[in-house]
């Protein structure tokens, strides 16, 4: 199938044809899926000496890795002291660190592989009510006791000076997140992979997996066998593996893209040209394309159905933030899934004692599955303890038989949609 509708599509580099799997194929460890996660864990592998297939389904890049918000968050969807709770100080600290090293890993892969991708930095996050300004400064602090030098508090005149709105009170910015364009990120690790000697095969979609002593994953077409298997589908993985299905839950996300404006109006939008997103449950997201587009992302369904009024729900939602905008046309609106899981922390773990995974980063996958991809290679070489560390992670399955997963879920969106209208 092809890329979804987006921007992001419309703007991606030229990528070659990936022939689908046909007939039984061995290698070191076998990958499902082409997206960051499975791309990063090939490149980490394949430097470490090991041969790697990836079996992608359908095309690199394809699902959330090729359709996200293109933002790169600090930390993770959890504040430190949740984190604690669950696994106490000593490991709590360890993860931080290993989120820093997923933004520092992101930026060397952009770096060593020259792969072009509107890398930026800077980031806002940006304050309606007096609560959410009480609640950013005590995030401020959670950061700074971390040894996080990098964020400010904004106040009401200078957030204006940095994005043409008139609905915030102010914000917190943070120098160390910021913004690419997510499939460009995806198709450069795969040229990155594929120089290190990664076969990958699109098109090819796994069936059917053995985690036994001996993995080995099936497509219709064929097959690989394997000393590892790296379970690394996320939001599309299906039902390959029940157990681990059972612990996310896809969320759609969607997001719009305007026609072009005159370089100079785009500018006066962003004039600091970071990437901002409100701090709602249901938050919105957005930022200006290096085109001059105004990309708006938001409108987060729980329900597995797309709305059909979307294209227009997200640009009434964008005008309430930007009425200027009123007389442009939407050229761009596209939509896809990401993983959440309970506690809004990713899952990595073990199937068994020859099968990995990662799944649910919750929204901050853009770095988090560069750190993912890495502990997962140094696990499979023999050095588990930064694996081990996210697999102690407590995770639970979503509530209630599959059918009724979902309105659970979806009465339960109500509840936090409320507390943002009040």
């Amino acid at each position: 199938m092809p890329h979804a509708p987006s921007w992001y599509a419309a703007t991606a580099h030229h990528a070659p044809a990936r022939l689908p799997l046909v007939g039984d194929i061995a290698c070191d460890v076998c990958i499902v899926g082409g997206g960051y996660t499975g791309l990063v864990t090939a490149i980490e592998l394949a430097a470490k000496g090991m041969s790697v297939t990836i079996l992608e389904a359908e095309s690199v890049g394809w699902g959330a890795s090729g359709r996200n918000g293109g933002q790169i968050v600090t930390g993770f969807n959890k504040g430190i002291g949740d984190i604690e709770g669950w696994v106490g100080k000593q490991d709590a600290r360890h993860l931080w660190d290993l989120s820093e090293e997923a933004k520092t890993m992101l930026s060397g892969l952009i770096d060593r592989y020259g792969i072009d991708c509107d890398l930026k930095w800077g980031y806002l996050l940006a304050a309606l009510k007096p609560r959410h300004m009480t609640g950013l400064a005590e995030h401020q602090t959670e950061l700074e006791g971390l040894g996080y030098g990098k964020t400010r508090m904004v106040g009401r005149e200078e957030i204006r000076s940095m994005v043409a709105t008139d609905v915030y009170l102010g914000g917190l910015f943070d120098g160390g997140s910021g913004q690419l364009h997510p499939l460009n990120y995806a198709l450069g690790l795969a040229v990155a992979a594929e120089g290190l000697g990664v076969r990958i095969h699109e098109g090819s979609r796994v069936v059917r997996i053995d985690t036994g002593t001996a993995p080995k994953a099936f497509t219709s077409t064929g097959s690989v066998s394997a000393k590892f298997l790296v379970l690394a589908g996320n939001a599309y993985l299906g039902d390959l593996s029940p157990p681990i299905r059972a612990k996310v839950m896809p969320a759609g996300t969607y997001i719009i893209g305007t026609e072009k404006m005159e370089a100079e109006r785009a500018q006066a939008l962003i004039p600091s040209d970071i990437a901002i997103a409100d701090v709602n449950f249901v938050l919105n997201y957005y930022r200006r394309s290096p085109d001059n587009r105004f990309l708006f992302g938001g409108g987060v369904s729980y329900s597995g159905f797309d709305r059909p009024d979307l294209k227009q729900s997200l640009r009434r939602t964008m005008l309430k933030y930007f009425p200027q905008l009123a007389d442009l046309d939407v050229e761009f609106c596209w939509g896809g899934h990401v993983a959440i899981t309970m506690n809004r922390m990713p899952h990595l773990g073990r199937v068994s004692p020859t099968t990995y995974f990662a799944q649910g980063y919750s929204g901050h996958g853009v770095a988090l599955t560069a750190i993912a991809g890495r502990v997962i290679a140094e696990a499979i070489a023999g050095q588990a303890g930064r694996f081990d560390i996210f697999a102690r992670v407590p995770h639970r399955a979503f509530p209630g038989p599959p059918g009724l997963k979902m309105p659970a879920l979806v009465l339960g969106m109500l509840w936090y949609r409320l507390q943002d209208w009040l």
